[in-house]
């Protein structure tokens, strides 16, 4: 399996939309994670870039 090098994490109050991309740009990993479960998905892969996007209102 290939390397995930960049990572997209669409964050709100309960659950996170995950998009990893090799350095290819080929999608690796496309799904949605509970809150729960977000720092056990980031501790079990290598580190990589990760861009963080959310509205306004998902800090309220």
């Amino acid at each position: 399996m290939e390397e995930i090098t960049t990572i997209g994490l669409d964050i709100t109050k309960s659950v996170f939309q995950v998009h990893a991309f090799s350095a290819a740009g080929a999608v690796l990993v496309r799904r949605q994670l509970r809150r729960r479960y977000v720092v056990q998905f980031f501790a079990n892969i290598s580190p990589c870039l990760v861009g963080i996007e959310a509205c306004a209102t998902a800090h309220h």
